[in-house]
């Protein structure tokens, strides 16, 4: 957060009448206090802001989350696009059953050549005290050889959780964002992946999944951080032993925080209403620097330092050209032949990039200006803070992922 500078101009004041009569311990004691008012007010506009955050945001519940459902189906009325049945047989498979089931028996011998149906999965999210009759957003996917599921229709399908139950039926009209084309010849344009859509509200709960609500053997409820820091849960304990007293809540270790909470549910409803909504300031992160070394990402967070170091980054570039010449011989030669000689052509180019040095303690924003001063790409970058690391000047966690 940048600092406020401010100017404070002093200005000669005549002094009123009703001022005239004071006496010079008065009057001194009123330019201090006049002074103090001043001085209160710059320190007020220099020092930054701290930064609050709600513990809704820091924390979640324990027990209070969503659960991953999963399921099988079938998506009809396809415009040709569905699957092969030669190559996806199971798609066939499904359709005599679901066909059967509805009292149409298709007999053994016959292979339909189906290219309006595809067999599809379908997964959701659950989300915490979802209750039967409330309807969730599922996402179908093609798992055969469909190019294209716009305008099919799922039909009915269960979807199941972990422990194989079924909690949820899905049904309805695909919402497919990309679209694809093709030519007799083979040819093809594709805009996005048309071979998954969505389906808003496309399921109704059926079961609801029993939650506890975090609580323990005594009923208190638990709070884990999204993320360990030992910090973060001290001020924790401490914002809500401000508000509910002393003892109403203790750290368990970086991530939990037990508090103790009222037994009756409504209560305890409107007691998690108000602990979600303290404000704490959380600790700083530790100084990390993560790497992503296929797309050539680096994020540097803002507490990363470098201790005294001098670096210089040189770019190799070795080009090797491929030709052929065709060695012709003379006219007058019997049995000549034309031969290709193939021709190599190796060129070497080397950037001669200066050294830049790294003071002691130098910041994010110095080492951003220092490194694009010498025109040094993500890849070189990656590179630069590899080297620092080892060289033990890099005061940061260096994550590669």
């Amino acid at each position: 957060m940048p600092w406020v500078k401010t100017r404070v101009r002093l200005k000669k004041v005549k002094v009123r009448n009703s001022e005239r009569g004071m006496s010079p311990r008065n009057r001194d004691a009123a330019t201090i206090f006049g002074l103090l008012a001043w001085v209160t007010l710059v320190l007020m506009m220099v020092i930054p802001a701290a930064r609050a955050e709600r513990i809704k945001d820091l924390a979640q519940v324990g027990g209070v989350r969503s659960n991953p459902l999963v399921g099988y189906g079938l998506v009809v009325g396809l415009d040709g696009t569905g699957d092969r049945t030669s190559q996806a047989p199971f798609t066939v498979q499904s359709l005599k059953n679901l066909l059967g089931e509805l009292g149409v028996n298709v007999p053994a011998n016959v292979n339909p050549q189906l290219k309006n149906v595809a067999a599809v999965a379908i997964h959701a999210e659950l989300p915490a005290f979802a209750k039967p009759g409330q309807p969730i957003d599922i996402t179908v996917s093609s798992i055969g050889n469909a190019t294209s599921l716009r305008g099919g229709s799922l039909l009915m399908a269960p979807l199941r959780g972990a422990d194989g139950e079924v909690y949820a039926i899905a049904q309805g009209n695909l919402v497919v964002g990309g679209f694809g084309a093709q030519g007799r010849d083979g040819s093809k344009v594709s805009v996005n992946v048309p071979s998954v859509g969505r389906i808003p509200n496309g399921a109704t709960v059926e079961r609801a999944v029993p939650n506890a609500m975090g609580e323990d053997a005594g009923g208190n409820i638990t709070l884990n951080l999204h993320q360990a820091d030992f910090t973060t849960v001290s001020r924790m304990v401490d914002a809500l032993q401000a508000r509910f007293g002393n003892g109403s809540a203790a750290a368990v270790d970086a991530v939990t925080v037990v508090v103790r909470a009222p037994q009756d549910p409504g209560s305890r409803v409107m007691f998690m209403a108000q602990v979600e909504n303290l404000e704490l300031n959380p600790g700083s992160a530790a100084a990390k620097v993560v790497v992503n070394a296929r797309t050539g990402t680096v994020v540097i967070g803002s507490n990363v330092t470098v201790m005294p170091a001098a670096v210089t980054h040189g770019s190799l570039t070795v080009t090797i050209t491929e030709s052929a010449e065709v060695s012709q011989p003379n006219s007058f030669t019997r049995g000549g032949q034309a031969v290709v000689v193939p021709q190599s052509t190796v060129t070497v180019n080397q950037e001669g990039n200066r050294m830049f040095k790294f003071e002691g303690g130098t910041s994010l924003d110095e080492i951003v200006r220092a490194v694009n001063e010498v025109g040094a790409a993500p890849g070189d970058l990656i590179a630069i803070l590899e080297a620092l690391k080892q060289a033990g000047a890099l005061r940061a966690e260096l994550e590669i992922i």
